[in-house]
């Protein structure tokens, strides 16, 4: 490759990481076409975008950038995959997909970077057990309506009680 298509090249990788502050490196050498094209699918469904970089080439158009500690050390070919809702929703697809021998057996999640720290295998497994976007909210909601909820039946309690022996009297059942 000439040295003026390796700037074309590393310029679109730059544009196309573009505001990308975390992503996961994954590795699918040795898939068909018909299960790559099913893996892209998937991947799709979940908005989630990959893009296959030769890794050098990626370092290039990645340094300076909170995405350069995720190139370092890696060799031959690898996709980087971005997007979903949020990073913990894409790591725990991405492991999903890891695991999934049956389907894919040559995909691997090998690594990634978030907040511009370089993760390994075993600490994108890590990061696939904590909660999501959608449930952190969830559980944030739940922690401010508990105490309203547990207020609201420590009020109406007392008020129920007054009201059905109201209730009895008034109906003459004593």
């Amino acid at each position: 490759m000439s040295k003026y298509v390796k700037e074309l090249v590393t310029r679109d990788i730059k544009r196309e990481l573009d505001g990308v502050e975390d992503a996961v490196l994954v590795s699918y050498v040795g898939m068909d076409a018909n299960t790559t094209n099913e893996l892209r699918g998937e991947l799709d469904a979940k908005d989630i975008r990959i893009l296959v970089v030769k890794n050098s080439l990626a370092r290039r158009a990645t340094e300076g950038s909170s995405l350069a500690p995720a190139f370092e050390g890696t060799q031959g070919q690898v996709a980087v995959c971005w997007g979903a809702t949020d990073f913990v929703s894409l790591v725990k697809e991405l492991v999903r997909l890891d695991k999934d021998t049956a389907k894919f057996e040559s995909f691997s999640a090998n690594g990634g970077v978030m907040d511009g720290e370089k993760l390994d295998a075993d600490k994108l497994k890590e990061v696939s057990k904590w909660p999501s976007r959608e449930e952190q909210i969830s559980l944030l909601v739940g922690q401010i309506l508990g105490p309203g909820a547990q207020l609201s039946a420590a009020l109406l309690g007392p008020g129920k009680k007054l009201n059905s022996q109201i209730k009895k009297v008034s109906e003459g059942d004593e």
